[in-house]
């Protein structure tokens, strides 16, 4: 005689398709359990056929007299999340349609330190920007660095370079040539959603002492 409820037709069809298409073995182990005693098996032979011990067998009798097949569900591994996820996901996705400066921020480019720090800021939370990190691609986010596509040829280009090479050629310790980022091509590494793609605008600099060495990153500054 089964130690359990009888189950309805309907229900075991449902617990054998959860078993062909679950991948966690242990839950299916639990509706194979329960299916072979619902045929009238002992527990001994389940337990012997599912090499488990009698005592496991018990505990998901247990569950699933109280639960039903909702209870034979594994749970999620490692601990539960401290924080507002979904709050979270959604604010950061707020956060990236602006810049920093927005804030009052000297960067050009948002980083998980400071988003952790702007996130902090605005729920009272205390994240980790680690934890902002690998929550990422959870809100639909990417790190990508924008693609260069300088499309349009500066006129002046020549007569630059031809300043350079002068200034490069006549480079001495009395007269010593510098080398600048060009940071408002912002090619660091950005957030964007996922599925999106920027661009980089090229911007042509006037024939003054900050010149560009190679038009895409370098400028030199040139002695006065």
């Amino acid at each position: 005689m089964p130690i359990i409820a009888p189950i309805p037709r309907g229900e075991r069809r449902l617990m054998q398709k959860a078993i062909h298409k679950t991948r966690d073995k242990n839950h299916a182990r639990r509706l194979t359990a329960m299916l072979m005693l619902h045929r009238g098996e002992r527990v001994s032979d389940v337990a012997r056929t599912l090499c488990c011990a009698r005592s496991s067998v018990g505990r998901w009798i247990n569950w699933f007299t109280h639960s039903g097949i909702e209870g034979l569900k594994s749970l999620p591994a490692g601990r539960s999340r401290r924080w507002p996820f979904e709050h979270i996901c959604t604010l950061l996705r707020e956060l990236i349609k602006h810049s920093p400066g927005d804030f009052g921020y000297q960067r050009s480019r948002w980083s998980t330190e400071l988003l952790a720090l702007k996130i902090n800021e605005i729920t009272g939370c205390q994240l980790h920007a680690g934890t902002v990190r690998r929550w990422l691609p959870s809100a639909g986010l990417v790190w990508r660095r924008a693609a260069p596509t300088l499309r349009i040829r500066d006129p002046h280009k020549d007569e630059k370079m031809a300043v350079i090479h002068k200034a490069l050629d006549e480079c001495s310790a009395e007269h010593p040539v510098f080398y600048e980022d060009e940071v408002d091509i912002h090619l660091n590494r950005g957030l964007t959603l996922s599925g999106t793609k920027t661009h980089v605008k090229q911007r042509f600099l006037p024939l003054t002492p900050l010149l560009m060495v190679s038009d895409v990153l370098w400028s030199p500054v040139l002695p006065a």
